[in-house]
């Protein structure tokens, strides 16, 4: 990690030329990650991007970090960044959140939580930040920037904080207005208009590069304002694994299933052990949970496998409203495990405590089914997740 009095990318550079150990983490979603490449190892924009520091700075001993999830967004990431991202200890961090943040809404929310995530780069670990901006297919075919609300506040972000940015909205509507790039060859999956193919990370990697570049010849340096732009919601946050809690009946401490949808879902990497709670032989459910939470966020991270159940949610003893009926159905229809990362409370009073039931349901139909939860997240002013009461 950089000793640097401030985030420097030129500080960065003069350190890589010199040799030594130095640390880069990627952090994002399945854009990050080079879904639907013929090799993500090889071509996604990350591997692009950790070949040419190789190529740049031979002398520097890299070491590169896959942080990425397909289908999440920052509000799950600031939870995951102690785990994924800090512990590494980085010297240089790519945050790529923009295009699953809901880049036409400008949410409220997911920019109050990326921001968090900015800020605890530059502040916290006080790295050169690097924030990736992607797009999908009609992302590229619109030509049009302004459509693109939370793009143009992650590019406010981006300048209050000193951070770099490689943008690929304009690098490929550029290329795309130029006719220099054809849709339907860098997405070349007909049925697949958000991953591209190798030609669309290749162009990705050129954006990013070139916002990495710039950021060392204008000697850009990270600062951390004493106010965020956004709500302070995610400014504290705690991330409370339930097999520290008393486990309720019909729930044992156990480890992440290892038969994966796809391999930046195999939670094994993201989880060191879950909550699970597995139906009796006569396709009874497990015990419910009870929970007392501070924070105006709560979101649910677990796994969701292929015998999962329902999860009815109940805050302060009403459904939650971000689920139909309070009901969460955890089964992955994907034929393996995947990620199951839900918000189930926004914007509670964060003046008192709250009550959050968990309750797993039976089928109609007795089947053996399991429900598997890492943790409950919270955040506010003072996050907590207090205790649980068996039932």
């Amino acid at each position: 990690m950089t000793t640097a009095p401030s985030p420097s990318f030129r500080d960065l550079d003069a350190r890589a030329r010199a040799g030594g150990p130095l640390t880069v983490v990627f952090f994002g979603c399945s854009l990050t990650w080079g879904a639907n490449s013929t090799d993500p190892q090889e071509h996604s924009y990350r591997a692009h991007i950790a070949r040419r520091l190789t190529q740049r700075y031979p002398a520097a001993q890299w070491r590169f970090v896959d942080a990425a999830i397909g289908g999440t967004d920052s509000r799950l990431g600031i939870f995951r960044f102690a785990r994924d991202v800090a512990r590494h200890q980085p010297d240089l961090v790519f945050v790529d959140f923009t295009l699953n943040d809901e880049p036409q809404l400008a949410d409220p929310d997911h920019l109050a939580s990326y921001e968090a995530i900015i800020r605890r780069c530059v502040g916290e670990l006080r790295v050169p930040t690097v924030q990736v901006l992607l797009c999908a297919k009609d992302m590229v075919a619109c030509l049009d920037l302004e459509r693109f609300r939370t793009r143009t506040a992650h590019l406010a972000i981006a300048t209050v904080y000193g951070c770099a940015v490689g943008d690929a909205f304009a690098h490929m509507q550029d290329l795309h207005r130029a006719g220099q790039l054809d849709l339907a060859a860098v997405w070349d999956t007909p049925t697949d208009a958000c991953h591209p193919g190798d030609a669309g990370y290749r162009h990705y990697a050129d954006a990013v590069w070139a916002g990495f570049i710039k950021a060392i010849d204008g000697d850009l340096v990270g600062r951390m304002p004493a106010q965020p732009r956004h709500a302070a919601t995610y400014a504290r946050t705690v991330r409370c694994r339930l097999t520290t809690l008393g486990l309720p009946s019909g729930w044992t401490a156990g480890k992440p299933s290892r038969i994966a949808a796809w391999y930046d879902s195999l939670m094994s990497r993201w989880l060191d052990d879950e909550a699970v709670g597995r139906s009796d032989a006569a396709g009874r459910a497990p015990a419910a949970w009870e929970l007392r939470v501070c924070g105006a966020t709560i979101l649910l991270f677990g796994e969701a496998t292929t015998t999962s159940g329902r999860l009815r949610v109940l805050i302060d003893g009403v459904p939650s409203a971000l689920l139909a009926d309070g009901i969460l159905d955890c089964r992955s229809a994907f034929g393996g495990a995947v990620k199951l990362a839900v918000a189930v409370a926004l914007g509670l009073d964060e003046a008192r405590e709250h009550t959050v039931r968990l309750e797993p349901l039976a089928d109609p139909v007795p089947r053996a089914a399991e429900w598997r939860i890492e943790s409950v997240c919270a955040a506010g002013a003072d996050p907590q997740v207090l205790s649980s009461v068996m039932h």
